[in-house]
């Protein structure tokens, strides 16, 4: 029978640390360098689509980072965030009180004692509290406020013997301007850190986000895109596909190994992404696990397992809820842009257009296209880059729709 202390290996949950991260160290060597710097020249941006390990990979940066003398704050920045310059303020206030509530401020302070004054020590911590009163007693816009307190945390923290400080932020496209409320946090954030950077304080920004991260920072700021350097996360190779797959799988408590036809399956289904390989190893090991338990005889390398269910699990589990947010005609359009032969790729208005001529029914024309695809990229299916070109932002969204797409359908009225 299978051994009870074997547990499944696989984490196919959101930002979940894999048990083996696989084909990432061209990445981490060039984060690396950016450590490197004694005036910050540059700062990083780790991008991709959903599902390529954005998250895990920011994760493994922390260590080096800590491992190299630098301080390391920050969290996920939620929409809340982008609701006034306060907000984000306040935001930033309290990741970097984490690493200054350690430090211990000792200063002389005349007072009077009946008609004599004598000097006291006095010991205030740069907490929290301490930070807000800098920022409270600093006269000026937010961000002279916001820059007052960065300048002084950063004199405490360099006494202190610090490096410089890591301001690392996942799902940085949550942070956005709101023009029409006369709040502008996104180019707070980037004015304030260029002008502390100018200054020569080593604070290094690294956003995590979708592709619509850095155009939505040089839309805010035409000087962003020399401010940042951008890391693009791709899908992984066949060989780091392959060993994402089978590292986790060669401990010797393991009951059953896969064969290279399974494995085989499972980096063609999952397309090289790292959330897929999760999602399909833990299926995959589930069923097989739950077989040996009942059939000892199951027990070997080569398990027929069946992918139907466990493809059917995943599209509902990650696409179906995406695709219902998809109107009809939306839909038709998807329908076409899955048929294009770089699907998976960057495509265009024309494209799209030419391609529905190719289908039954009443072609889209450029202006109609043009509109679904805006509307798409406000639902989260679909981005546009900044060379005007569009892409899938769910990854294998269109092996999906082609699994899921009504034979004969074709394209409503427009």
């Amino acid at each position: 029978m299978a051994k009870a202390s074997f547990t499944n290996p696989f984490r196919p949950g959101a930002g979940h640390m894999p048990p083996y991260l696989a084909g990432r160290e061209k990445e981490k060597r060039e984060f690396a360098r950016f450590l490197d710097q004694t005036i910050i020249l540059e700062n990083v941006i780790l991008t991709g689509l959903r599902g390529v390990g954005k998250t895990v990979l920011l994760d493994t940066f922390k260590p080096l980072a800590i491992s190299k003398g630098w301080l390391w704050v920050g969290t996920d920045m939620s929409e809340s965030v982008s609701i006034s310059e306060e907000r984000l303020a306040i935001r930033l206030m309290t990741d970097l009180s984490v690493v200054t509530s350690s430090i211990v401020i000792t200063s002389n302070e005349e007072v009077t004692a009946g008609f004599h004054p004598i000097v006291e020590e006095v010991h205030e911590v740069v907490d929290y509290e301490y930070l807000k009163g800098i920022y409270d007693r600093t006269p000026g816009m937010a961000s002279d406020k916001l820059r007052a307190v960065l300048e002084h945390a950063w004199k405490c923290l360099k006494v202190a013997g610090a490096r410089g400080v890591v301001f690392a932020y996942d799902e940085a496209q949550n942070l956005s301007d709101n023009a029409a409320k006369d709040e502008y946090p996104l180019s707070l954030m980037l004015d304030v850190f260029q002008s502390i950077q100018k200054k020569e304080i080593p604070f290094l920004l690294v956003f995590t986000g979708l592709p619509t991260l850095f155009p939505k920072l040089v839309e805010a700021r035409t000087y962003a895109e020399r401010m940042f350097h951008v890391i693009f996360l791709d899908r992984l190779t066949e060989k780091d596909s392959r060993d994402a797959i089978h590292k986790p799988i060669e401990d010797t408590k393991c009951p059953v190994k896969m064969g290279e036809s399974l494995i085989a399956q499972m980096i063609e289904i999952s397309g090289g992404y790292p959330y897929f390989i999760q999602f399909l190893g833990k299926e995959v090991y589930d069923v097989v696990l739950q077989r040996i338990r009942t059939d000892e005889s199951l027990a070997g390398p080569k398990i027929p397992v069946q992918f139907t269910d466990i493809v059917r699990k995943l599209d509902n589990d990650f696409f179906s809820g995406r695709w219902s947010r998809a109107t009809d005609r939306q839909r038709d359009l998807l329908y076409v842009v899955a048929e294009l032969p770089n699907s998976d790729k960057e495509f265009t208005v024309n494209e799209v257009v030419e391609g529905s001529k190719r289908k039954p029914g009443r072609p889209f024309s450029s202006s109609h296209a043009n509109q679904l695809l805006g509307s798409l990229c406000d639902s989260g299916l679909v981005f546009k880059n900044r060379h005007g070109k569009y892409t899938f932002a769910v990854p294998l969204l269109d092996r999906f729709i082609k699994r899921n797409s009504p034979k004969g359908k074709s394209p409503q009225k427009g």
